[in-house]
């Protein structure tokens, strides 16, 4: 058997994107894609996604699944163009209905908020077959309550709980998030056997090194937060200090309204435009 694994970073956001594939089979899979957003102008584009489809079309691959590791706040899925082009089924954790019902009432938004935009809600223990493979899922909530991380053969795809050893981990002030929750998942990942590579879905290493897309699970027991935090109190005291000085993500707005509907744009209106909306606070 035998397993790929490419990685693409989209800059902008600090975003990994994974195209796994067992070779043989010639089945693939897509991880957290990326659509490019423009806040100032309001324009999408696709120059992040455009060469892993062009890869799967230039190799005859079979896209199988387009798979979300959570509703991210920082940039908008890219899911539905994927789906659109190739085919594919789009999954994401079963936790999504909860995002969904929370930002349908933050937006006001008249949506279905059963999961439903999406082919397949998944809890732990599901599988999903890729070919000879199959992606092992396990729930990882703390950030968000739909986070969950895929897991096939040696590989863990880690979402939004631990980033870069010296980043640090995910936040935990978002709707549903908990930062004693996610001390549990970031032990249930260190659990996994030490030979586990861990594929990080962000990488901000600023000027003084280049994005890294994995780290072993021996380095990753190094990392900062659990260094300095490493017991459930002390990692809630760390977490809840440090998300009180974090700023509101940038894309917040935009990408949830999108990003819980499975990367499908808001209806356009009589005009033939479509439109995002900003909620005002006073």
């Amino acid at each position: 058997m035998s397993l790929s694994i490419r990685s693409f970073y989209h800059n902008a956001s600090g975003t990994w994107s994974y195209l796994v594939t067992d070779q043989p089979q010639r089945k693939c899979a897509i991880i957290d894609p990326v659509m490019d957003f423009d806040l100032s102008s309001g324009s999408i584009g696709f120059d992040a996604i455009n060469p892993i489809i062009e890869i799967i079309e230039t190799e005859s691959l079979q896209l199988v699944w387009i798979l979300e590791t959570h509703a991210h706040a920082d940039h908008l899925t890219a899911a539905n163009y994927v789906k659109q082009k190739l085919g594919g089924k789009t999954v994401i954790g079963a936790g999504i209905t909860a995002v969904q019902q929370h930002f349908a009432q933050v937006f006001n938004l008249d949506i279905a908020c059963d999961g439903s935009q999406f082919d397949r809600l998944v809890s732990e223990g599901d599988r999903l077959a890729l070919g000879d493979f199959s992606f092992e899922v396990y729930s990882t909530p703390g950030h968000t309550s739909d986070s969950i991380i895929y897991k096939i053969a040696d590989n863990i795809f880690l979402g939004d709980t631990f980033f870069h050893p010296n980043s640090g981990t995910a936040r935990c002030d978002f709707p549903g998030g908990d930062a004693a929750t996610l001390f549990q998942s970031l032990s249930k990942i260190l659990s996994f056997s030490e030979q586990s590579r861990l594929w990080l879905c962000h990488d901000y290493p600023g000027n003084d090194r280049e994005p890294i897309d994995a780290i072993p699970l021996a380095q990753m027991k190094q990392n900062i937060h659990i260094q300095n935090a490493p017991n459930q109190a002390s990692y809630v005291e760390l977490r809840q200090s440090r998300d009180s000085q974090l700023a509101v993500p940038k894309l917040l707005y935009p990408a949830l309204q999108v990003n819980i509907c499975a990367g499908q744009l808001p209806q356009a209106e009589s005009n033939g435009a479509n439109y995002l909306k900003i909620p005002l606070r006073s």
